[in-house]
């Protein structure tokens, strides 16, 4: 496997248009496209969702880029020195570089701040943003696979990913050791491939038990279900920092955490309502 496309898409001139931001913005419309369609199923007004992109983009891309930066990134001169040393860099997006969870922090901020604003019921869009996210990374992924970033440690699986060399990280870009003709495992894939099997369990769950989900459980079945991938995924990162002597590092622990507050109040909120119906 191996990219099959130039990153730029189109130059013009100064004009710069790269396949990574075009991904990205498909990807983001096509979230808010989902969101918009299941709030208006609700009988909310999907025009909300639209109105609210723009409040939520913006701190979610800011939020997702400092998080790979300060968090994500490795230590060293291919990591966060670089950055440190030209803060430049940081602005440099379309180079690589967001971290959803980060995106997640940030846009749910905006998104609280949003709706209490504007009065909207919470829970519903809430719920639309957590169907629309899975199909929306699964898009935004592949810019991954033409940036040749995200990957893992080499495989001899047939799927293995190709990555040249002027984009691999230490110790990987030792030649000698790892020759041209290798793979590594394509983690965007897998984490691709994750996300639409989310994105169809959730559509299925939100048609099949409309009448028993209460509002705010597909939100936190999406943060059982993405958070629950992502840790294993994580497991075979080569490009963030761990703990020491582990190979687990930040995100394992936010995976976690994400994992088991929603499961917790999700178990909790519906246990309270079987408890009240009971006679």
């Amino acid at each position: 496997m191996y990219p099959p496309v130039d990153p730029i898409l189109i130059q013009l001139g100064p004009l710069t248009i790269r396949w990574y931001g075009v991904l990205m913005i498909a990807g983001i419309f096509a979230a808010t496209w989902v969101a918009a369609r299941y709030v208006a199923w609700k009988g909310e007004n999907p025009d909300n969702v639209w109105d609210m992109l723009l409040w939520v983009l913006i701190p979610g891309l800011i939020g997702a880029r400092l998080y790979y930066v300060f968090v994500q990134s490795p230590r060293g001169p291919a990591g966060l020195d670089r950055y440190l040393a030209d803060p430049g860099a940081i602005l440099r997006v379309w180079e690589g570089g967001l971290h959803i969870f980060g995106g997640l922090l940030f846009g749910a901020a905006a998104l609280l701040l949003y709706a209490r604003v504007r009065r909207l019921n919470l829970p519903i869009y809430l719920d639309g943003v957590g169907l629309g996210l899975p199909l929306g990374q699964a898009i935004a992924r592949n810019a991954n696979f033409i940036n040749q970033e995200l990957y893992g440690p080499p495989t001899t699986l047939p799927w293995g990913l190709r990555i040249d060399p002027p984009h691999r990280i230490p110790p990987y870009n030792d030649l000698n050791a790892f020759p041209e003709g290798i793979g590594f495992h394509p983690l965007f894939l897998y984490e691709v491939i994750w996300n639409l099997i989310g994105f169809a369990l959730l559509l299925w769950i939100a048609r099949r038990f409309a009448d028993r989900l209460k509002p705010g459980d597909l939100a936190l079945l999406y943060l059982i279900w993405y958070p629950l991938g992502r840790f294993f995924i994580e497991l075979l990162r080569t490009d963030s920092w761990f703990f020491l002597g582990t190979p687990f590092n930040v995100v394992h622990v936010l995976t976690t955490l994400a994992i088991l507050l929603a499961a917790g109040f999700l178990f909790y909120r519906h246990r309270a309502g079987t408890a009240k119906a009971a006679p």
